[in-house]
């Protein structure tokens, strides 16, 4: 999840004049009179925060613009997460204000989920005015210093004329390279203060070069391990969807014939309807998907970082493989799996190169035979597919929930899911055939994610459908957005997989606590000892507070009702609308790689070890 292009969307990698050479003259006005323009100047169109007093001062100019929108949200982490599902949805630099002090860190787990998912982000909050700055004044907090982890770069501004600048780096820098969040922190008095604008800032970066062109010796190298190979594996990161490589992607795939595994953070990346793609390959990824990965003797890893949830076991992970790792990061390279051919580079770039490479290796007669490796893949593929079993009392079942919802869908929708089991089921009984059409926490694992991030999406892509999956526990984390959406013209839909627990906790309690259910029911309260049977959650009530704030909202408890809720849902589009299904609390997520535990030791479902015939694999 680590490449992108120089630039995406609408952002420049430099901040270039509006028209021809013609520079404007300079303009006398205030450092958040400054701020706003800038904003304007490098294409933010959207911005999602809240007021307060340290950023007041850049909110009265922002009033005046006709070319950066503003939405008000409920609460500082709605818009930082709304800022991330407005950028993984367009392609652009996402952009979310806040105040000083608690405002800012409220934007600190979105920040965070940034960084870890690599979404271009600029965060910009108010700070104290500069003399009071490490006084402990009111709502002083130091968000540079929080954030300096969990930002691809940040800064201090305390002088008005710097703001322009500061506001082209940060822009210049989320976008390009391996993408990430940048914190802008500007003192009040630097807002208040008089200052001269133009536009172009002068951006002058020594330290930051990203490098986009691979290595031609490694490029070569790498096709030479692909054609020599029995048993390759393209291994497919969120990094080909930063980068825009879908396109040479596929071309790289149907050229060699290898087949395709893409992480949660690639889906979309390569169709899922393709014979070539394998599946989700992880902790709860697909048997033939992992199953590959650990009998491969090639993977090529194209903008994929070798996390724990991919690996299993880091000792044990594909323990016959070469390894070629591409990544535009350097640092990711070898961080957890050491490479026989390391390439730093833009995906784009690097797979571009590499169907050159490989069509000469074609052209002089090494060409790559995969045939016996296919019958394996075949054979795993056919043995144990992707499936769940219909919930004996007639309830809903949560897979088949999502599974309609998908198949009913129309066509370009985007779904944004929050974290747990519904984003697991999401993942996998939903086609993703198209990029930037699956939004989720992948590194941070944020719950409360899915509604601010669809109302994002949605913003950006008003044109588009957008359904966010959500839990019962998720929602009633940020689920005020809600109102955000209703009183902005956001109609985002959200399906509730309602199961009345923390269901992915209470899946790892069945499995290995005993069913000792502490703390995981949300319907009841610790008198129940987590035995009650199930009706999902009530209080609240999601349809009564749903209509609280302004959506269309349904419940549905029966599958003789799904397909209809589904299809009202789909057509309304003049307001939000939440449907809460009443799902059954004991689904699980198969399969399953427990944690610590070797990708070997894959379970397809409850009990079942598959059987893969190892003596026909070698």
């Amino acid at each position: 999840m680590t490449m992108t292009e120089q630039a995406t969307g609408a952002h420049h990698p430099q901040p270039r004049p509006r028209s021809g050479g013609h520079q404007p003259a300079p303009e006398n006005v205030t450092g958040a009179q400054s701020l706003i323009r800038s904003l304007e100047e490098v294409g933010a169109e959207t911005v999602f925060g809240i007021p307060g007093g340290a950023i007041l001062p850049a909110y009265d100019p922002l009033m005046d613009s006709s070319r950066v929108r503003h939405v008000l949200v409920r609460h500082e982490q709605g818009a930082g997460h709304a800022a991330t599902g407005y950028a993984q949805a367009t392609g652009k630099v996402g952009v979310c204000m806040a105040t000083s002090g608690p405002g800012a860190t409220n934007l600190v787990t979105p920040i965070a989920d940034a960084h870890m998912d690599s979404v271009p982000l600029v965060a910009i909050t108010g700070q104290v005015a500069s003399k009071a700055i490490g006084t402990d004044a009111f709502q002083e907090a130091d968000i540079v210093g929080i954030t300096m982890p969990i930002t691809k770069h940040n800064f201090l501004v305390t002088k008005a004329e710097d703001i322009p600048r500061v506001i082209a780096q940060a822009f210049h820098i989320a976008a390009t390279g391996r993408p990430g969040p940048v914190l802008v922190d500007i003192a009040k008095d630097a807002l208040q203060a008089r200052t001269t604008f133009s536009w172009p800032p002068v951006l002058d970066l020594p330290g930051y070069r990203p490098v986009t062109k691979p290595h031609a010796k490694q490029i070569r190298e790498a096709a030479k391990l692909i054609t020599q190979a029995k048993r390759p594996v393209l291994y497919v990161g969120g990094g080909v969807l930063k980068a825009h490589a879908t396109a040479e992607l596929k071309v790289l795939a149907e050229l060699t014939g290898a087949p395709v595994t893409t992480t949660l953070m690639a889906l979309g990346a390569f169709p899922d309807s393709h014979p070539l793609n394998v599946g989700m390959p992880g902790m709860h990824g697909a048997v033939t998907a992992v199953t590959a990965l650990q009998k491969a003797d090639l993977i090529v890893a194209l903008g994929a970082r070798f996390d724990d949830r991919v690996t299993g076991k880091l000792d044990s992970f594909a323990p016959y493989a070469k390894i070629v790792h591409a990544d535009i990061d350097p640092a990711e390279i070898g961080k957890n799996r050491a490479a026989d051919v390391p390439i730093v580079g833009d995906a784009r770039e690097v797979i571009a190169d590499l169907v050159q490479a490989v069509q000469k290796e074609h052209s002089e007669g090494h060409r790559g035979d995969y045939s016996a490796w296919w019958k394996d893949l075949n054979r795993w593929r056919e043995t144990y597919p992707l499936g769940y079993d219909q919930p004996d009392d007639g309830s809903l079942s949560p897979q088949q929930v999502i599974e309609r919802i998908g198949q009913l869908a129309p066509e370009g929708t985007i779904f944004a899911a929050g974290v747990g089991q519904h984003q697991m089921w999401a993942a996998h009984y939903i086609q993703y055939e198209k990029p930037a059409t699956w939004l989720n926490s992948g590194g941070a694992g944020t719950m409360g994610y899915a509604v601010p991030a669809a109302m994002g999406a949605k913003a950006g892509a008003p044109a588009q459908t957008v359904w966010a999956i959500d839990g019962d526990g998720c929602f009633q984390m940020t689920n005020q957005e809600l109102t955000t959406c209703a009183l902005n013209n956001i109609p985002i839909k959200v399906a509730i997989i309602n199961n009345g627990v923390l269901g992915m906790v209470r899946q790892w309690q069945t499995l290995f606590y005993n069913q000792r259910y502490s703390n995981t029911v949300l319907h009841s309260g610790p008198e129940s000892n987590g035995k009650e049977p199930s009706a999902g959650t009530r209080i609240p009530d999601f349809v009564k507070l749903s209509e609280a704030m302004g959506c269309y909202a349904i419940r549905c408890e029966s599958p003789d009702d799904l397909d209809k809720v589904i299809e009202e849902a789909n057509s309304i589009n003049d307001r939000p609308v939440v449907i809460d299904f009443i799902v059954h609390a004991d689904a699980m997520v198969w399969p399953m790689v427990a944690a610590g535990t070797s990708n070997d030791e894959i379970m397809a479902a409850r009990d079942v070890r598959p059987d893969f015939g190892d003596n026909e694999d070698d």
